[in-house]
């Protein structure tokens, strides 16, 4: 414990990381506050359906992810869904699109491009979402009467402005984090949602386990320490490497004198999970998608596939989901690792893989190796990411509680904290302290 407050006072003795953890602090509390600021023109105290209904199933895990301003009919009400949905549809589109594909290649500046049209595609999509939001509260058991102002256009408008604005706002608060905070800013508001539902879930596990006399708190103690290990195992693919070992050649360095600098080998990390959360989130937002669709029609097959997809505990929904997050966590890794270019940077250094040939051969050397960890990896995150519905019908565990038993909950927290603990654990790195993992204590510098 005493190593651990020391490491707490070497974070806060740098200026720079101080700073950005209370910055990322304030916009967090900023996000926090906004949730509980309901609509003008809409009763709060008549929200009660609604919070009943957001509880569990599909809607409870997008109630989740707006850090429950989707049950109380905040301002944030849709949260940043339409943000990372953009992303997506920009993301599918670079692979077909060739006016995209040139602007990955062109670098920071083709960056901010693609930042601005997924900026305005998020408008676009608000302005769908926000109408159908509005309009589906009275399905969600809102009564009429909550509306004050009516469900007319007086209403809808202004209302339709405030959300789009609101998921605006909470995007560039994200921005912000991530610029000037610590941390990924989207991923964190995201996680800040989640963790704000973890006490009521776990007081409504206990009193279902205690007070209804199902298993005591033997239960309850075999259940926090699987609990446990599923977060242990969870920290082991988010950190898993494959290192493949790099050799650099002997070379001649001149610095006033020559001298002889032997080759050294050193390791390229390849991560098992390369592509982090991005594939739960991506698949997440999808699974959205065939439940609104068959909604929309009232023949016997689309209720069918509606009842399935709106049940995250039944078998098509986590077989479908599993298999989204397998083929996004292909997808995102080929994108996020460019093991072509690394092939390029390593022959431009001096450096070989032994036994294979610089340039192409290696490329192709490093996709393969990509390829093969990549699938054990995306298996074990589709495995813990359905974790959730084998508790539930096995245990008979409380559907709230379950969604932190694994699933897309604990993956985003446990991938979101250990992002940002890697960027503080670099702040003290770099000022000469030991890192998280380790003391406290000031590193000595040789000369």
């Amino acid at each position: 414990m005493k190593k651990f407050l020391e490491t707490l006072s070497n974070i806060w003795k740098i200026e720079e990381l101080k700073s950005r953890i209370v910055v990322t602090l304030g916009l967090l509390l900023v996000y926090r506050f906004g949730t509980q600021i309901v609509l003008p023109g809409v009763d709060s105290v008549q929200l009660a359906e609604l919070s009943t209904k957001t509880d569990t199933g599909l809607l409870g895990i997008l109630n989740a992810f707006t850090g429950g301003a989707f049950a109380n009919a905040s301002i944030f009400a849709l949260g940043i869904m339409p943000y990372i949905s953009a992303s997506i549809v920009v993301q599918l589109m670079g692979i077909a699109i060739p006016y995209l594909q040139k602007l990955q290649k062109e670098g920071e500046s083709g960056r901010k491009t693609i930042n601005q049209i997924t900026r305005w595609l998020t408008i676009a999509i608000c302005v769908v979402q926000a109408p159908a939001y509005l309009y589906g509260l009275g399905a969600l058991g809102v009564p009429d009467s909550a509306f004050l102002l009516g469900k007319g256009l007086d209403f809808i408008i202004p209302s339709v402005i405030i959300l789009v604005t609101g998921t605006i706002f909470a995007m560039w608060l994200g921005e912000k984090i991530t610029d000037k905070g610590i941390g990924n800013g989207i991923s964190l508001l995201i996680m800040v949602g989640i963790i704000a539902r973890l006490p009521q879930s776990f007081a409504q596990e206990f009193a279902s386990r205690v007070s209804e006399n199902n298993g005591g708190l033997m239960l309850i103690l075999i259940e926090l320490v699987i609990w446990f290990v599923v977060i242990l195992a969870s920290i082991m693919l988010v950190m898993a490497t494959r290192q493949i070992p790099v050799q650099y050649a002997r070379r001649t360095a001149s610095g006033g004198y020559e001298k002889n600098v032997f080759g050294s080998r050193q390791y390229i990390p390849l991560k098992l999970n390369a592509s982090g959360v991005m594939p739960i989130i991506f698949a997440q937002a999808i699974m959205f998608v065939p439940g609104a669709l068959a909604g929309l029609s009232n023949s016997e097959a689309a209720q069918s596939v509606k009842t399935a997809f709106m049940d995250i505990f039944g078998f098509w929904y986590n077989l479908v989901f599993a298999l989204l997050i397998i083929v996004f966590t292909y997808f995102y890794t080929a994108i996020t690792v460019p093991t072509n270019k690394m092939a390029d940077d390593l022959k431009r250094s001096g450096g070989f893989i032994p036994g294979v040939k610089p340039g192409k051969e290696t490329g192709d050397y490093l996709d393969k190796i990509m390829s093969l960890i990549t699938f054990p990896g995306s298996i074990f995150l589709a495995i813990i990411a359905i974790l959730p519905a084998f508790v539930v019908k096995i245990v008979g565990m409380q559907q709230g509680w379950a969604l932190f038993y694994g699933g897309t909950s604990l993956l985003i927290m446990v991938g979101v904290a250990i992002d940002t603990m890697q960027q503080v654990n670099s702040y003290l790195l770099n000022r000469h302290y030991d890192g998280l993992m380790k003391t406290g204590k000031n590193r000595k510098v040789v000369a």
